[in-house]
């Protein structure tokens, strides 16, 4: 083992070396490659339980995210090519509401499918580690979104962002690194609201998000059918997924996001796997409505959710729009060994005090202020990843929305590459009982920034993901430091 790290090494330092003399000299891009944390090895229960399920540990990866159970899955390629579930990881933090981001500082976390390579990988984020989403992507962009540097990292902290613990996103992080030492170009990431299942379809059939739910389900059908990394291409404003050319065409069709579809087919054995599989889901939401099941509530005024065993961990800990229970199912959890360590600044999903107060609205994005995460870091290995084929696209929304009120500056960290709000949306406490005829004042919500532009109008499909800037991956070839 310790000769082959060696070697390992000693290569890396020769291709990091080749890189450097095209590049010139820089001294912070060679530290790098020498970052301890993007170096970890991956954990030896995993790559037992990679054994275990026949799978190499260079083999391609496939990310899932699920906003309402608060998980991220991780799933590998085995030796058969089906990929299959490797570990499903709790997340600690996500903000917003159930829904896709539709702009920038709405402190959504984006919803749709994703493509990350070894450029968007950020070893010197504020946040432990992290790798930029890429949204948005060519479907958000036709919409008119905007968004930047949506990231899923460490500190169990977020503000548009899917948060792990700083344990949790070393372990992403080396399983994406070693994809991409196998020759994966790019892992896909599908997040979603929920898992795509009859029952949570007919919970939320009244969301305005359905029409983009029911788009991203049919990707989401087409891996749970194949177990295969479904190809997402985008045209008319909508997703397609396998599409192939059509018998008798010369060549592969052309996609844009904003243009008509060009002339596709998709593969039979996919399209009969996928009918049938709708026609199931279809037939038992409709038994389940008629039953009377419940429609989930809309615009609750909670920013975001929490894993229901972190939630556990927190004194008046919540899992906000997760799924967790109540206070006497958190307490039986307090036991349960938490999967990293919880910082204490951590904030657990609150209501918005001063939106419960008011009468019900209908359900946009969300009610509660939000700011936009920062985490860029761009380097050799970025540029490099460009030149052989890999790179990240650049962001191509600066514009953004209405800048909120100026809070106290974080103090900046050395050599780092975002900005780390030392703050956390909190919610103002409760007023002193009345004392004078008086009334007392409203409770209000405050934030690291003030109350953000009203939400979008509802009236766009709503559905999208912010675009990445390219985080360097200043290590795809990172395991020398």
């Amino acid at each position: 083992m310790t000769h082959r790290t060696l070697v390992r090494a000693l290569l890396t330092s020769a291709i990091l070396a080749a890189g450097v003399m095209l590049a010139g000299c820089d001294s912070d891009q060679i530290s790098l490659a020498q970052n301890a944390k993007a170096n970890q090895p991956v954990p030896p229960k995993l790559v037992a339980a990679m054994t275990e399920k026949d799978m190499d540990m260079q083999s391609p990866i496939l990310v899932r995210l699920f906003k309402q159970e608060a998980e991220l899955e991780v799933w590998k390629q085995t030796r058969s090519g089906q990929f299959a579930l490797l570990k499903t990881y709790p997340i600690c933090r996500w903000s917003g509401d159930l829904g896709p981001k539709v702009r920038e500082g709405d402190r959504q976390a984006p919803e749709g499918f994703y493509s990350i390579n070894p450029s968007q990988m950020n070893p010197q984020s504020a946040y432990y580690l992290s790798f930029n989403t890429g949204y948005p992507n060519a479907f958000d962009k036709a919409l008119g979104r905007t968004g930047s540097q949506l990231m899923v990292h460490g500190d169990c902290s977020s503000r548009g962002c899917y948060a792990m613990t700083d344990e949790q996103i070393a372990e992403i992080y080396s399983l994406g690194r070693e994809s991409f030492f196998g020759g994966q170009k790019a892992f896909q990431l599908q997040a979603y609201p929920f898992r795509m299942t009859p029952v949570n379809m007919a919970k939320h059939r009244n969301n305005p998000n359905m029409p983009f739910w029911k788009m991203i389900k049919e990707g989401y059908d087409h891996f749970e059918v194949t177990k295969q990394e479904p190809k997402v291409d985008f045209c008319e404003k909508k997703y397609v997924f396998d599409a192939v050319k059509a018998p008798n065409a010369t060549r592969d069709p052309v996609f844009d996001a904003s243009a008509k579809c060009p002339a596709y087919v998709i593969p039979e054995e996919i399209v009969s796997a996928v009918r049938e599989k709708e026609q199931r889901d279809a037939a038992e939401t409709t038994k389940l409505v008629s039953k009377g099941t419940p429609v989930a509530r809309l615009n609750t005024g909670i920013d975001g959710g929490m894993n229901a065993i972190f939630a556990s961990k927190i004194p008046e800990g919540n899992t906000g729009l997760s799924e967790g229970g109540d206070s006497q199912a958190l307490q039986s959890m307090s036991l349960a060994r938490a999967p990293g360590t919880i910082p204490g600044t951590v904030n657990p999903p609150k209501p918005n005090l001063a939106v419960q107060q008011e009468e019900p609205v209908v359900a946009t994005t969300s009610s509660t202020a939000r700011v936009a995460s920062a985490d860029k870091s761009e380097g050799f290995f970025s540029s490099f990843a460009q030149k052989v084929g890999i790179g990240g696209t650049a962001d191509a929304s600066k514009t953004t929305a209405s800048p909120p009120a100026p809070v106290a500056a974080a103090p900046a960290k050395p050599k780092v590459a975002e900005a780390k709000p030392q703050s956390v949306v909190r919610v103002a406490p409760k007023p002193e009982p009345k004392q004078a005829a008086k009334p007392a004042p409203k409770p209000q919500v405050t934030s690291t920034a003030a109350a953000a532009p009203a939400p979008a109008s509802s009236t766009q499909l709503a559905g999208s993901a912010p675009v990445v800037q390219t985080n360097s991956f200043d290590t795809r070839f990172s395991a020398v430091k």
